[in-house]
């Protein structure tokens, strides 16, 4: 089963399009936690990175039964050095262990053999002694192609090889997207409209029996308009949406990235969840403690709310 088809198989049992980011940073983490860790003779970052495991855990624990997929980002990882690593190896196993789809957000970006050695670190296999190991063995990792198909075309063959999927950075909901994505070509099409243009052509290959390819793409929730335009422009790739929440995203913009069946788009809540228990909604009924507690009932209302906002209710 392709990783399309397998993302939509548990989009539609847990009745959920929406997915946990993991992009922890020690604020985030109650003093309960770091008071384990942070003790004399260990490092910091190796106490940081046990805090972070055991958050993670706590979370997937409360959620994995209601979720498809978390998202970590790398970069939230990769600034504690090589125990943050650690502790991202050890969420992917974790999550995956849990039966959750799990979808690295590193944004890579490269051209030839370099690009073939980061898809083969999270999609593929790496030939080690006359063996193939896998690395990071991730179910799909987010790519910017701005550089070109020589770029993107490694990652794609992990998808086809290994049922793995990508999402195409298409418009980004950043502010200052505009500055390159929403400049004019002379066929009269912005950049991000030949960019999804390329998603189209790029994700033929990997079309699952759902209709939805393993070549996806990211738009964000910031730009609802734009949104809409992009789900018709690609009719058969899933959108992953980051923006929700703490960005500014409301479920109203997101809804805009569905098809008429209220499929074909996964939605990203990072410190909406992580941090839900400071949510005026929850503040009085949670403290920083409960923080797994307050992110189960917050991720029930956003998936409550998405699916009145798509028809699903």
């Amino acid at each position: 089963m392709n990783f399309s088809d397998k993302l939509a198989k548990q989009i539609k049992f847990k009745n959920n399009p929406s997915v946990l980011g993991l992009d922890p940073k020690l604020e985030y983490i109650p003093a309960s936690i770091k008071e384990k860790y942070f003790v004399k003779n260990v490092s910091y970052q190796k106490a940081a990175a046990d805090c972070i495991i055991e958050f993670n855990r706590r979370l997937i624990d409360t959620l994995y039964e209601i979720i498809p997929a978390v998202k970590p980002q790398l970069a939230y990882y990769e600034m504690y050095g090589p125990e943050g690593i650690r502790a991202f190896y050890e969420t992917i196993r974790y999550a995956k262990d849990k039966g959750l789809l799990v979808i690295a957000d590193g944004k890579r970006n490269d051209i030839g053999t370099t690009a073939q050695a980061y898809a083969a670190a999270y999609l593929g296999k790496t030939p080690i002694n006359g063996t193939e190991q896998e690395a990071f063995s991730v179910d799909a990792l987010t790519v910017n192609a701005y550089l070109g198909i020589d770029g993107v075309k490694p990652f794609i063959e992990e998808c086809e090889k290994n049922d793995r999927g990508i999402f195409i950075l298409v418009k980004t909901s950043n502010p200052s997207s505009g500055q390159l994505q929403d400049l004019k070509l002379q066929d009269g099409r912005t950049i991000y409209e030949v960019m999804a243009d390329l998603v189209n052509q790029w994700g033929s290959t990997t079309v699952g029996q759902c209709g939805y390819s393993s070549v996806g793409a990211v738009v964000g929730a910031t730009y609802p308009k734009q949104l809409s335009e992009l789900r018709k422009r690609m009719p058969k790739a899933w959108i992953l949406v980051p923006g929700y929440g703490a960005q500014g995203g409301t479920v109203q913009d997101v809804a805009e990235a569905f098809d008429k069946n209220g499929l074909g788009a996964v939605i990203n809540a990072s410190r909406s969840l992580m941090c839900a228990y400071k949510l005026d909604v929850w503040k009085d009924k949670f403290t920083h403690e409960d923080f797994e507690k307050a992110a189960r009932a917050e991720a029930e209302r956003m998936r409550d709310d998405i699916n009145r906002a798509i028809g699903k209710f």
